[in-house]
């Protein structure tokens, strides 16, 4: 998962539901923050703890040893199917959680079953690798960089352009990762989970196969439940020349940063991708975008306030996209040369646009290919997504979908959060046979700069369901006080902005929208209070804390 951006894991409360007799037709345009999707910097004691684990580990053997160790395959016969209570396909934030609850010992939460996790890529998926953690770490970096600027109008005698090292920075964190997925396979060798490298497919209900990543042939597994958690993948334009780009998951690649980039999209990836570039400075970020306004399917006011905001510091937004006609390589094919592209499209001046790298940050779609879902039954929408109901169950018995592959609310906490509750259901005593995510009030936050921050409905979407005479909407714009030095027409264009969004004589909060510096840390203990139900005058009882932009939620009138 990209993401979203990373806040602390949420604790969700299990919700007792009654299983639904009609699948869910799940929706594609969800959005984390992620980066990307958003998710989470832990998954409770495997991305947080999972560095302590590596440095505790007791097991002094290599990844590769690792691998082995966990597959037991030393020890199985092939040609026979292997039995197990359960199998998990994908170990990303999702896969690893379901599989971490089912496998764990009963006196830390878990169920004690047999439990095989099959990976093609790297342990951790998306959000480990080429999602939220590398993300955060570049958001970041561009931080950084923005904090230095600003140290001039604190007295500070700061030169302008200030060299930096992006390599070293990559190096660091490609390090970091690393220790991750390291810490991932420590954390499942230690509650017993086996570990099979490789690619899976159905070859019936309860049964399938994986061809074994190191080429020694095929083994067979079965269970009576399977889940699939294969997460998604970014999309790539179908037009010429379009494999000269690159997608979120190639810009962690980069070794160095391009000096003039065309982001393509309007999303949430897209919107953190060309903040983090600018944000760094020297280098000229161009965005591609269908519609007037980046950052459509949120609330209005952060799509207005973010385009307006991209726009004056610097990135230069291309309006009505409707597809480049093709991308031509004029240089860069060997590594030697510096790369250039030229851009072309129906109705540019002949000329096009020439830049060194273009991003592709057009959508996700699921990564079902090659499990041969349509040979077991199991339907999938337009789009190849698994289809679920709120139990994450398919539309066969016994197989489950989580996750990415799901389209449902695509961050990490929920994927993990919606995987333990599946385990929870399966393997647990009874007080869990409803056990299920509510994937209502979710927060989530934008990795932008500024940051973004928010939960629950958007005004248009609580116009449409509790009507206009029911709302009572509360907004506010301010500077945030570490602009207070800054020069005027600079601090104009730095925003801090909240909305409030409340329903009824009570005034219940169903929306809350932040926009500004801290709102991705702010944002988290908010959620918990409006999860709960709080009304606007349980805000108004707080005393608020100052002097903080926070105080402003507290005292809004």
């Amino acid at each position: 998962m990209l993401s979203r951006p990373t806040p602390p894991l949420l604790t969700i409360k299990t919700t007792s539901l009654v299983p639904p007799t009609n699948l869910i037709a799940v929706s594609t345009n969800t959005y984390s923050s992620g980066t990307g999707t958003q998710s989470s910097s832990s998954e409770s004691a495997t991305t947080l703890s999972a560095i302590s684990a590596v440095a505790k580990s007791a097991l002094p053997i290599s990844r590769a040893g690792l691998s082995r160790k966990m597959s037991g395959l030393s020890t199985m016969g092939k040609g026979e199917a292997k039995e197990f209570d359960y199998i998990v396909i994908g170990g990303g934030s999702g896969g690893s959680g379901t599989a971490r609850r089912a496998a764990g010992p009963k006196e830390k939460g878990g169920w004690g079953k047999k439990v095989l996790l099959v990976e093609e890529g790297k342990s951790g998926g998306t959000c480990v690798n080429v999602g939220c953690i590398p993300k955060k770490h570049t958001w970041n970096f561009s931080s950084m960089a923005e904090a230095l600027r600003a140290s001039q109008h604190y007295g500070y005698e700061t030169p302008s352009n200030i060299p930096f090292n992006y390599a070293a920075f990559k190096a660091k964190r490609d390090a970091k990762i690393a220790n991750l997925n390291r810490g991932y396979e420590t954390n499942w060798a230690r509650e017993g989970i086996t570990l099979v490298r490789g690619t899976a497919k159905f070859v019936a209900s309860k049964t399938i196969s994986v061809e074994l990543e190191d080429g020694s042939g095929v083994e067979t597994f079965k269970s009576e439940h399977i889940c699939v958690a294969t997460g998604g993948k970014p999309i790539v334009p179908k037009i010429p020349g379009a494999h000269f780009g690159i997608t979120s998951d190639g810009f962690f690649g980069l070794e160095e940063l391009p000096k003039k980039i065309a982001v393509v999209g309007a999303g949430y990836i897209a919107v953190e991708m060309a903040g983090m570039l600018n944000a760094i400075g020297g280098i000229e970020v161009h965005m591609f975008i269908r519609g007037e306004k980046i950052l459509r399917k949120f609330d209005p006011m952060v799509s207005e306030t973010m385009t307006r905001t991209y726009e004056e510091a610097g990135v230069i937004i291309h309006r009505g996209y409707k597809g480049f006609a093709r991308v031509e390589m004029w240089s860069g094919k060997k590594k030697s040369e510096e790369k250039v592209l030229n851009l072309r499209w129906d109705g540019d001046d002949g000329n096009g646009l020439v830049v060194n790298e273009v991003l592709w940050a057009v959508g996700r779609s699921p990564e079902t290919e090659g499990l041969d879902l349509g040979a077991v039954g199991v339907l999938t929408d337009e789009k190849g997504y698994i289809r679920v109901d709120g139990f994450q169950n398919t539309n066969v018995e016994g197989i489950y979908g989580l996750g990415d592959v799901t389209g449902q609310m695509e961050l990490t906490p929920v994927a993990i959060a919606a995987g333990r509750q599946l385990s929870n259901r399966l393997f647990g005593p009874s007080q869990f046979s409803q056990s299920a995510l509510s994937y209502s009030l979710i927060p989530t936050v934008i990795f932008a700069h500024p940051e973004v921050g928010t939960i629950g409905l958007t005004e248009p979407e609580a116009f449409q369901k509790y009507g206009a005479g029911n709302l009572k909407i509360y907004h506010t714009k301010f500077a945030a006080m570490f602009y207070d030095f800054f020069p005027p027409e600079e601090k104009k264009g730095i925003p801090t902005e909240f909305k409030i969004i409340c329903e009824g004589e009570e005034e219940r909060i169903v929306g809350l929208h932040l926009i500004g510096l801290g709102v991705g840390e702010m944002l988290q203990g908010f959620a918990v209070a409006v999860k709960m139900g709080a009304r606007k005058r349980d805000f108004d009882a707080c005393v608020a804390i100052h002097p903080t932009s926070a105080e402003e939620i507290v005292t809004m009138k």
